[in-house]
């Protein structure tokens, strides 16, 4: 629910704020907040794994949530949340060489189903003026995706702490985000309440709280499981788009949407299936 009304924040937002000023905000004060956590908390805030987490922070800090808040420069928040949301299909894909999460036989029907939306969604064949969007979308899912998997081969590691890695990779992440923010023009920030408001929300809920979230339950699911976990997440960000936003999906849009998230609930239903044969956790259907 955090992570899904956070689309028509950002969206909103970038009235009020440059979309690489909002970002590079949202995660340093999100990395901040969390040492600060661990400081209260009697924590050590001395980083581990500095390598592994450098690279964590890159690719879902820096290139993960800076591609999502460029995509929404130019597309809509419900279109932009589902084609990040192709992200459970691509941990899928990555998990069977890296993690050896095979894909099964009718695991691979709602894949396909999964790209056929997606190749809807983006209308390669009309060269339309948001494909740039789109395209950034997509591959913010790929990073989130390779993100995922990292967490998984650092939580085989020795040592592990839940806590200190989420907060770490948003430090590093920040970095490159704060460069970006101050070499590219952007508009005047103005302070309005509702800019405020969103700050907040997606420094403490969307950063802190919810990437915490995130960490612990790749540390609880197999990383399939996990990402199929999500999958309320584009629903609930097409329905606030549409109802607070406006947005109407064309019928190539709509049907993109529609099978992409028929796809999530099939797979869910499939490894649900799989999960209570193997004495695994199960996902709400």
């Amino acid at each position: 629910m955090i992570w899904g009304y956070n689309w028509v924040v950002m969206k909103k937002s970038l009235q009020y704020m440059g979309p690489f000023d909002f970002n590079a905000l949202r995660m340093a004060l999100g990395g901040v907040i969390l040492l600060f956590f661990m400081l209260l908390s009697g924590m050590s805030v001395r980083p581990r794994d500095i390598p592994l987490t450098i690279l964590l922070g890159l690719i879902q800090t820096a290139a993960g949530t800076g591609l999502i808040i460029w995509a929404l420069v130019g597309g809509g928040a419900g279109k932009t949340a589902i084609l990040v949301y192709t992200m459970p299909f691509w941990i899928l894909i990555f998990a069977w060489p890296i993690l050896y999460e095979r894909i099964g036989g009718l695991n691979w029907l709602p894949v396909f189903m999964a790209f056929t939306g997606m190749m809807l969604l983006l209308e390669p064949w009309t060269l339309k003026s948001t494909i740039f969007s789109e395209v950034l979308a997509v591959i913010a899912g790929v990073c989130w995706a390779m993100s995922a998997i990292i967490i998984k081969l650092m939580q085989r590691r020795p040592g592990f702490d839940l806590v200190s890695v989420t907060a770490w990779q948003f430090v590093y992440g920040s970095v490159p985000l704060v460069i970006v923010a101050l070499i590219v023009p952007q508009q005047p920030v103005q302070w309005t309440p509702y800019l405020m408001t969103a700050v907040f929300y997606n420094a403490v809920l969307v950063c802190a709280l919810a990437f915490l979230l995130w960490t612990y339950i790749m540390k609880k699911l197999p990383a399939g499981v996990a990402g199929m976990g999500t999958l309320a997440v584009p629903v609930i960000g097409i329905s606030a788009s549409m109802l607070e936003l406006g947005e109407r999906p064309d019928t190539f849009e709509a049907w993109g949407m529609a099978l992409i998230l028929a796809a999530l609930f099939l797979l869910t239903y499939l490894r649900n299936r799989e999960n209570r044969r193997n004495g695994l956790p199960i996902l709400p259907e």
